[in-house]
């Protein structure tokens, strides 16, 4: 007897080989393609193919597939933050609905864990109140550094939407930064190829950034940034270029100006507008206190 499911909304759009891996069972993608072109899964009793996109509402028939086992995953453990970590999230908290959250994440905190961080956001938002019973969609990224906007999907639907919108570059950023020396009024755009290594090959990829300057004197500028593109710290790579690297930057920086002894990398994620259904959604975030005090003690 064949096993039934049907698609819900958390999985419209979905590839079907990327659904059955992550509803019914985890196998290598050449046997999930061989299974469906032996016609042991079909969609509304039709065969189709693996690229196919699932509809909500869609009736899934699976055959004959118990004699496959499951690829053994690596176990992740998980941050678990304590009670007073988890409180304190609601003051970062700026927007929270049934389908997404936006916080004003904190510096120094990773948005998920990586091979050298092992406390992260995404952890902590899973143990609040914003994520009882529901699964944190990570739709963007800010560097650990960084502080700022970041937003949160709260289920498939939503998670697929955001990443479409940034595809497609209809979520605008807005960032503040300070960065050492005076920028050339002249320059209002930053168009640079960014440079970067995957498996000792070498990988160009075009950035491009909108440049404001809202205050500047011989020490430092305090700049506003649009990222049209998102590279991998592009901004930090760009602001390095043009010779003005971010206070606080200790990996894009110019050996020969005397750095500040200053743990803090000025650089915050200050807003983002979006639009979904015709209604436009507007979030700002407030830098933190070390931000505020650079700001009144050097402008």
């Amino acid at each position: 007897m064949p096993k039934f499911f049907i698609v819900d909304d958390n999985y419209h759009d979905t590839r079907l080989d990327k659904w059955f891996v992550q509803k019914v069972i985890s196998l290598p993608h050449s046997l999930v393609e061989k299974i469906i072109r032996q016609n042991k899964i079909k969609v509304n009793k039709k065969k189709t193919k693996s690229s196919y996109r699932l509809q909500n509402g869609d009736l899934i028939e699976i055959y004959d597939i118990s004699k496959f086992k499951p690829i053994s995953k690596e176990i992740k453990v998980k941050y678990k933050p304590k009670k007073n970590e988890i409180s304190k999230y609601d003051d970062y908290v700026i927007e929270d609905n049934e389908n997404f959250i936006v916080v004003n994440k904190p510096k120094g905190l990773p948005v998920q864990s990586g091979t050298k961080s092992f406390k992260n956001l995404i952890d902590i938002l899973k143990n609040t109140r914003y994520f009882e019973n529901i699964t944190p969609y990570i739709v963007h990224r800010i560097d650990k550094d960084t502080s700022g906007i970041l937003i949160v999907a709260k289920n498939r639907k939503y998670a697929q939407l955001f990443t479409s919108l940034f595809r497609i570059r209809k979520i605008h950023k807005t960032y503040l930064a300070i960065v050492y020396g005076k920028v050339d009024k002249t320059i209002k755009t930053m168009r640079n190829e960014l440079v970067y290594f995957e498996n000792n090959k070498r990988v160009s990829q075009k950035a491009i950034s909108n440049l404001k300057i809202i205050k500047s004197n011989e020490g430092y500028s305090y700049i506003e940034l649009n990222p049209i593109t998102g590279r991998k710290h592009q901004l930090r790579k760009q602001l390095l270029n043009i010779g003005n690297p971010i206070i606080g930057d200790d990996k894009y920086f110019l050996n020969d100006r005397k750095r500040l002894k200053i743990k803090d990398l000025m650089l915050h994620a200050y807003k983002i507008k979006f639009m979904i259904n015709n209604i436009q959604y507007n979030f700002k975030a407030k830098y933190n206190k070390n931000f505020e005090d650079f700001l009144k003690k050097n402008f």
